[in-house]
């Protein structure tokens, strides 16, 4: 049986949310779609029955590998589409991720199997996140935010997470584009905000900036 629009959002909140145990709270799940407690918990009672997680009373979720998988799935249309409109039709990375949501929920495997030869098969999406293979797989990454640095690294600027199109004009304006070298200058005590140079310009980002800049040695 197909997945309706409503359980795709849920397993796409599922990927974004689980730990590395493979755990997630009815509460965390409920605030990050913005739904009530007590449909996260109907839904989640459902994807029980399909065995996508195991659920208990009061107790955290756990995501089976069959979850996850689906959920991966997911994630993968949506990350394929975003990269196809960047790539193919030059959109910029900032206007993408609501075409991407409506995209998402086609059902055809063969439309997205299709979009990935076209695209010959990349690894990741224009924000540098991974896209999971049709298996559901996906690349680890070992990554940092860039807020976890020290004054004196230099590093290069890898992924975003979870960003919004008004982050990524902020990004835009300052040039700090995926695969930018970035050195950390200083870091205010007062409020941790970052003094960074990128090719020879030197930029201040907030603490909320720096929580969003994945990066690697």
């Amino acid at each position: 049986m197909k997945t309706t629009l409503t359980e795709e959002n849920y397993l796409k909140a599922l990927f974004h949310l689980i730990d590395n145990e493979g755990k997630v709270t009815i509460n965390e799940l409920s605030k990050f779609l913005n739904v009530k407690m007590p449909s996260v918990n109907n839904m989640m009672k459902k994807f029980a029955d399909k065995g996508w997680v195991i659920y208990e009373t009061y107790k955290p979720l756990r995501v089976t590998e069959k979850g996850k998988r689906e959920a991966a799935l997911v994630v993968r249309k949506h990350r394929l589409t975003e990269m196809f409109l960047v790539k193919k039709m030059n959109f910029g990375w900032e206007n993408v991720h609501e075409i991407a949501e409506q995209l998402e929920h086609v059902h055809s495997q063969v439309f997205f199997d299709k979009m990935d030869e076209i695209l010959d098969y990349p690894k990741f999406d224009p924000h540098g996140e991974p896209i999971p293979d049709k298996d559901g797989n996906i690349i680890a990454q070992d990554l940092q935010k860039l807020s976890n640095c020290e004054v004196g690294e230099t590093v290069i600027f890898a992924s975003v997470t979870l960003s919004d199109d008004a982050f990524l004009s902020y990004l835009n304006e300052r040039k700090l584009l995926l695969n930018t070298k970035i050195k950390v200058i200083k870091i205010e005590n007062f409020d941790k905000s970052v003094t960074i140079e990128i090719e020879g310009k030197k930029e201040i980002l907030s603490k909320k900036a720096t929580e969003k800049i994945l990066v690697k040695k």
